[in-house]
Formats: C-alpha cells, sequence, structure tokens
C-alpha cells in the first residue's frame, strides 16, 4: 500500500483533546468529527488539509485520553496517515481500530511543513520527494494493512467471517 500527500507538521505531545475537543465527543461521525479536528491548536487545519494528506509529529503523539475519536477526526478530515517520533500506545491501537496508518520515525525533524511524501508501508520506505530524500521506518505489518485497506478492524472482521461481525 503506496500513500502519498503533503505535510502537516505538529510538535511533540499532541494529546488528543488537542487532535478533537472534549465538546465534540457526543458524535462518532468521521466527516463531523473531522471539521473540528486540531482546531484548538490550529483552527485553520481542516481548511488546509486536501484527501490523502499526512499529519508528521513529534514524539508522544495522541497522548492523554483513550477516545476512539481522535483517530476518527484525523481520518475523518481526509488525512491518510500519521507519522512521528513515537506514539502513545493507545491511540495506535484506537488508529488500528479505524484503519488509520501510522508510522514511527526518528528523522521527523528533517521534514518540513507541505513536504510531498510518499509513503510505502509495506517497505516501510517513506520518499520526501519534496527535499529528495529517502527515509527508512519499520514495514507496517501485512495483518495491519489488511485492517486499514478493510476500513478498521469491524469491517475487516466482517470481511473474514463473511458479514456477520
Amino acid at each position: 500500500m503506496v500513500i502519498k500527500g503533503r505535510v502537516h507538521k505538529f510538535g511533540s505531545d499532541i494529546n488528543t483533546d488537542d487532535i478533537i475537543a472534549a465538546k465534540y465527543l457526543v458524535s462518532t461521525d468521521a466527516a463531523e468529527l473531522g471539521r473540528h479536528c486540531m482546531e484548538s491548536i490550529r483552527p485553520d487545519f481542516v481548511s488546509a488539509v486536501n484527501a490523502g494528506d499526512i499529519i508528521v509529529a513529534g514524539k508522544n503523539f495522541g497522548c492523554g485520553s483513550s477516545r476512539e475519536h481522535a483517530p476518527l477526526a484525523i481520518k475523518g478530515c481526509g488525512v491518510s496517515a500519521v507519522i512521528a517520533s513515537s506514539f502513545a500506545a493507545i491511540f495506535f491501537r484506537n488508529a488500528i481500530n479505524i484503519g488509520l496508518p501510522f508510522l514511527e520515525l526518528d528523522e521527523v525533524d528533517k521534514i518540513k511543513e507541505l513536504d510531498v511524501l510518499e509513503i510505502d508501508l509495506e517497505k516501510g520506505i517513506i520518499k520526501n520527494l519534496t527535499q529528495n530524500q529517502t527515509y527508512k521506518t519499520q514495514a507496517f505489518p501485512s495483518f495491519l494493512q489488511e485492517i486499514v485497506e478493510q476500513g478498521g478492524l469491524m469491517a475487516w472482521l466482517k470481511q473474514r467471517v463473511g458479514g456477520k461481525a
């Protein structure tokens, strides 16, 4: 699976309240949540995102409360993947559950706002097309790619058991 998009750069310790404010947790609709993604720390974020774009952040992305609303909001606004130097454990579990791929990369400081990246999940290769650089990271496991390609854990389960999950 290959993902290509523009970078939206964030710092470290972006918590789930930064990603989606608690006042919006009354909805589980991805599109509705996506309209408010990152608004408390970057009010113009949603208007700047194009479908397929990529978030790049520092360490401890998705820390804070355990809420599936955070990756759902990210996916709902059109972001196709998140790259960070590290993630809060509960965030990546929730991201997989809703079908949002994520990658850890030490060199996030080399990637700039609006760079265009091409991510090969299977090979763990991130190409910065803007800067003509290539970064190697852990390949995204094939079973997690299947979950992402199906749109999340529940869709993957339904497909695996013939629509009966």
